[in-house]
């Protein structure tokens, strides 16, 4: 059993449309409740009535911590992947219903087996957001109850975050700064929902984002049940899709002069330099064990980048220094409820490439370099637009009266309104960062390019470099991600994708990122030698196809090959195996246009250009693929 616990100031909640075949009949009524304490329950196949009394129990200690004694009770499957079967799972969460009250707590409890919405306030305090597992544990002829907590380090940096007090503006190209809660949204209403969601500081998911559904159908990643949630598994076209961004991504950096190195993926806590920035982070952390020693899983490539230029020798000649990894993977222990698909993981691929800057006006000409080279990552890689994203800058008020300038040059470079979020004093390493952030179809916010001016960890790591009278001095740092991680440029890309198809529109893949670009598809058995032809010859052009030859209607394959978002489906018959000319079938267009072999293959490679290329990871021969997902 897993339960996400918050303390709120309301929750208000509808049920919507029936999801399971057990669900309990109600009014589809909105009900509001307010200072209470929600119980976010998924009964797992284990479950029992011993287990859910047990969560009921450490629930009323905690109550009793927050001198309030009101609970509801939400049914809530998306915290789980190993689900108990919905009548077990009605039968626990009205049997937790039923002890609470016997434990005299105020209970109320959301109607099982239904889509609900809803909008809940969470309270700030430290204790306001809790995350339970509970599991039998087998022993004596008997199932005893046993908790699980894993352990875990918050940063002073998170802290601190928590507990931040900004001031929001919205601030245009002309340097006008209008407070956010007065700024006219109306000609920007994406930045007004970004603004929102920023503001608001509620991270928790309650409802399945469409990108989850769509990464599952279409066979690309899932949640592992075997190992912590958010720890994803990735199917071979998921793997695909996610090897060549991180391709793409690496490819513009180096480009850019980023020289791409390797480190490890675990750290001394003990470090002097890494214990104190650990607390200059606004991160989680995972702690392992060995040899009696603690050390902690990376939550970025900082820590070995940093250990690695401190070693280094080099002057002012060889400056900005870029350095690059991509970490697979940085850890970060994200809480419970703020974990959805690929949204927000715990695990997750990070291209980060630090430059070491000789003063803060060379570091204010490297950001506006990587400014274009992020922007650039999205738009040319991900093929997303202006209207995509929205820009968030953060700075102290000290930093913006002395670099006004420089902001303004990034708000011109983005080239519409942006957020500025303005902090009294230095809270982190950073005097300034930058977002790109995709807002979703839920109206959350993710951040995925970004870059930051650190003006402590030069010294922190005793990293030097020669200036022109020969004397060492330490740099500032910029961190940037071109991209964010992988795994959330992929989660942009389906929800972009599926917004696309609410709004009347084919959704897809950019075309050098589609799994299968092209389908073909034999008429009988007799044409399958010409479509293994074919597809030679578009292998040997750098072009991914599969044959779809297994015994199903012509019509049924077609279906499926648009439900798998194939953009070029070619059928082959007796007229085609005889002509020049196929019968394209262009997913995008709805239309089905006459190429010959080689002028496809051009279109593709154009369309494509210098992307990189990888085979399709999977047999060419569609009845000879497993399913990955039923």
């Amino acid at each position: 059993m897993r339960i996400l616990q918050l303390h709120s100031n309301f929750i208000e909640y509808e049920p919507v449309e029936k999801e399971v075949s057990v669900a309990e009949s109600v009014e589809r009524k909105k009900t509001r409740l307010e200072e209470i304490v929600v119980l976010f329950v998924a009964v797992e196949a284990d479950d029992n009535e011993e287990l859910a009394r047990r969560a009921i129990d450490d629930v009323k200690s905690f109550l009793e911590k927050l001198k309030v004694n009101k609970i509801l009770i939400y049914p809530y499957a998306h915290l789980a992947s190993n689900l108990a079967k919905p009548s077990l799972a009605l039968k626990l969460i009205r049997e937790m219903e039923g002890y609470a009250r016997e434990r005299e707590i105020e209970a109320y409890r959301a109607p099982f087996g239904w889509n609900k919405q809803f909008t809940i306030s969470i309270k700030g305090h430290p204790l306001a957001e809790q995350s339970r597992v509970y599991a039998p544990e087998k022993g004596l002829g008997k199932e005893v109850a046993i908790t699980f907590e894993t352990k875990e380090v918050v940063s002073d940096a998170l802290k601190a975050e928590e507990k931040l007090q900004s001031e929001w503006f919205v601030l245009d190209s002309t340097g006008r700064l209008t407070e956010a809660d007065k700024f006219d949204f109306s000609k920007n209403e994406n930045l007004g929902k970004f603004a929102k969601y920023e503001m608001s500081k509620v991270r928790a998911v309650m409802q399945v984002p469409p990108h989850v559904t769509l990464m599952k159908r279409l066979e690309l990643a899932d949640n592992e049940p075997g190992s912590d949630p958010g720890n994803l598994r990735f199917y071979p076209k998921g793997r695909l899709i996610k090897s060549l961004l991180e391709q793409f991504v690496t490819q513009k950096v180096v480009e850019y002069g980023g020289m791409e190195v390797e480190t490890p993926i675990m750290y001394d806590f003990e470090h002097p330099s890494l214990a104190d920035y650990l607390h200059r982070f606004p991160a989680r952390q995972y702690v392992v064990k060995s040899d009696d020693k603690d050390f902690f899983l990376r939550f970025s490539a900082c820590f070995g980048q940093f250990l690695m230029v401190h070693d280094a020798q080099f002057s002012y000649r060889q400056l900005p220094l870029r350095i690059y990894e991509l970490t697979r993977y940085s850890f970060r222990r994200e809480k419970s409820g703020e974990l959805v698909g690929l949204r927000r993981l715990r695990a997750f691929t990070m291209p980060d490439v630090h430059a070491m800057c000789a003063d803060l006006d060379q570091a204010k000409r490297e950001a506006l370099v990587r400014f274009k080279l992020s922007s650039d990552v999205l738009m040319e890689g991900l093929e997303l637009d202006r209207d995509d994203y929205e820009l968030a800058i953060r700075f102290t008020k000290e930093f913006y009266e002395k670099n006004k300038e420089f902001v303004l040059d990034l708000v011109k470079a983005f080239g519409k309104p942006v957020l500025a979020e303005v902090w009294s004093q230095k809270f982190f390493y950073f005097t300034l960062k930058w977002e790109f952030n995709f807002v979703d179809n839920l109206d959350k916010a993710s951040a995925l390019s970004t870059d930051q001016i650190d003006v402590e960890n030069g010294e922190r790591y005793d990293i030097n470099y020669v200036d022109e009278q020969g004397k060492k001095q330490h740099p500032i740092i910029l961190h940037c991600s071109p991209s964010g991680a992988i795994e959330r440029s992929l989660y942009a890309l389906l929800e972009k994708a599926y917004r696309e198809q609410q709004r009347g529109r084919v959704p897809r893949f950019p075309l050098w990122l589609a799994p299968t670009q092209v389908r073909l598809i034999p008429i009988s058995d007799q044409y399958l030698g010409k479509c293994e032809e074919i597809a030679n010859k578009l292998q040997e052009n750098q072009v991914r196809v599969d044959i779809d030859e297994r015994k199903e209607t012509v019509g049924k394959r077609i279906r499926e090959a648009e439900r798998e978002w194939t953009p070029y489906i070619i059928c082959i018959g007796e007229k085609e195996a005889e002509s020049k000319l196929l019968p394209v079938r262009v997913r995008e267009l709805n239309k089905i246009e006459s190429n010959e072999l080689n002028d496809l293959i051009g279109h593709i490679r154009e369309i494509v250009k210098d992307k990189p290329f990888r085979r399709l990871p999977l047999p060419m021969l569609l009845s000879q693929r497993p399913i990955f997902v039923g």
